[in-house]
Order: C-alpha cells, then sequence, then structure tokens
C-alpha cells in the first residue's frame, strides 16, 4: 500500500515545533507514535507533516517540587515505571506506567503523547484523573477534571502542545486494571487516590472515555477499604460493548477492578 504523501521535521525546540504547527494546522506531532503510525498506516489519519519532538530534553524529566511530581510530556512509560521519585512519591504511578503494553511500547511511548491522544483504553488518563493532576501546555494548564472531553478529545486547541503533566502527591493510591491478553490495553482500569482535596476514583477502558465515580469516592472517604465499593454496581449503560467484553461485563470489572485498586493502595502505603 502506498502512504499519503507527507513531510518530516525534526523540531529542535518546544518553540520551533510549536512554530511548525502554526505553519501546517493539519500536522501531528511525534512523540512515541504508538497510535499515530498504525493509524497512518490504517490511513485512518492524513497529516501534511509529522513534527517530531520526541528529541526534545525540555520535554522529558521528572522532578520532585514540593508536594508535587512533575513529568515532562516526552518522557516515556519506562522512565516512570522505572523512576525512584516516583516510585517513592506515587508508587502507583509507577506500577500504572508499569503495566502499559510490553517492553518495545514502554520504552517509546510517551506520557504526553497518551493523555493528549486519550485513548478510551489508555491507562495514564485513569492516573491523571484519579490523582486529580494538571495538564501543563505551551499555553496555560488544564485540570483534569476539565480535560478529557470525550472519545480521543481533550480540551487542548489547535496548535496547542502539552508540555508536562504535574501530580499531586497522593497520602494513598492504587491502580487495578483487567487487561486485554493480547494488547495490554485496559479494558476496564481503576484508579483511586486520597489527596488533599480528598477521594478519587477514576475509570478508563469501560466507558468512551475515563470517568470518575462519585458513589465510590463517598464509600472510601468514609471508610478506606475494599469492602467499602464491594456493593456499589456499576449501570452499564453507555459502556463500551465488543468482541472482547460487552458493556454489562465491564460494567462489573469496574466493581470488581476498584476492590483491588483500593487493596494495592493500602498494601503501598504500609
Amino acid at each position: 500500500m502506498i502512504p499519503y504523501p507527507f513531510t518530516y521535521h525534526r523540531a529542535g525546540s518546544l518553540a520551533e515545533a510549536a512554530a511548525m504547527l502554526a505553519r501546517a494546522p493539519d500536522a501531528k506531532l511525534l512523540a512515541g507514535g504508538h497510535t499515530l503510525i498504525p493509524a497512518m498506516k490504517l490511513r485512518l489519519a492524513n497529516p501534511s507533516a509529522l513534527i517530531d519532538i520526541s528529541g526534545l530534553q525540555e520535554l522529558s524529566f521528572i522532578r520532585k517540587d514540593g508536594s508535587d511530581i512533575s513529568i515532562g510530556a516526552a518522557t516515556t512509560h519506562a522512565e516512570v515505571a522505572n523512576s525512584d521519585v516516583i516510585r517513592a512519591a506515587i508508587p502507583a504511578l509507577a506500577h500504572l506506567a508499569g503495566e502499559i503494553g510490553d517492553p518495545a511500547v514502554r520504552h517509546m511511548g510517551t506520557i504526553g503523547g497518551s493523555v493528549a491522544n486519550n485513548d478510551p483504553a489508555a491507562d495514564y488518563p485513569a492516573g491523571v484523573l484519579g490523582l486529580a493532576a494538571t495538564v501543563k501546555t505551551n499555553r496555560r494548564g488544564v485540570a483534569a477534571d476539565e480535560f478529557f472531553t470525550g472519545m480521543f478529545s481533550t480540551a487542548l486547541d489547535e496548535g496547542e502542545i502539552v508540555t508536562e503533566i504535574v501530580f499531586p502527591i497522593a497520602k494513598r493510591a492504587g491502580y487495578a486494571k483487567f487487561a486485554n491478553p493480547a494488547s495490554r490495553y485496559a479494558m476496564v482500569g481503576v484508579f483511586v487516590a486520597e489527596i488533599e482535596g480528598g477521594t478519587r476514583v477514576a475509570v478508563t477502558g469501560a466507558a468512551p472515555c475515563v470517568f470518575r465515580v462519585p458513589e465510590m469516592e463517598a464509600a472510601l472517604a468514609r471508610s478506606f477499604a475494599p469492602g467499602a465499593v464491594a456493593s456499589i454496581a456499576i449501570a452499564p449503560d453507555g459502556m463500551n460493548s465488543d468482541i472482547h467484553g460487552s458493556a454489562e461485563y465491564r460494567a462489573h470489572l469496574v466493581t470488581v477492578m476498584a476492590k483491588r485498586a483500593v487493596a494495592a493502595a493500602l498494601n503501598l502505603s504500609h
């Protein structure tokens, strides 16, 4: 199959990448490329240009800033999973990153690409929403509750580039997912966290977009234990349904994975 023609640019800086994007609005940013390249091969995406930002050191970092952990957008999943800083501060986030795909995916895929793409079955959206992170761009900061807007849809404006994600350090947090055995994508993944602003439960894989479960959050605020969510049933309305699992099956898995995520959080906090 002959690919669509496109031009390739390797940006030397974030400012240069933004300028290139402004000149070619239909261009796409290339970091890990684990979603974009397959989409192009299947002719589901036809950008006029690719702007490679994978080598920008200004977008690749992990640092502790007081009570926050900041991760640059070009930081790979493997770097997050293996970071001593993250393992010490938010071990659940390191665990989440280590559960993504396989080693090849983890060493190429980036946190910024995953968050900006907002795949319904991606892991990071659950961590970002569950920890009430802030997604920073070259223009502004966007709270997690406002960032994810729908299937493959976010609050990013045209030409806006994710630069880093800032995660509050949680009192305790845990992540559990039921993975598709072939792709390792989350059929259902649940991230639970106790942060300064309260208890949060974020679910990925089950629906077209990552979402929170207020009833579980309220129950865990009263008693942070697996049994607190065990009797909370999730309605299957609006859940994903495909050859891998029905809407009813995914709804059931939300409760199962929530219990496991709480158990993981309790284990990691000791």
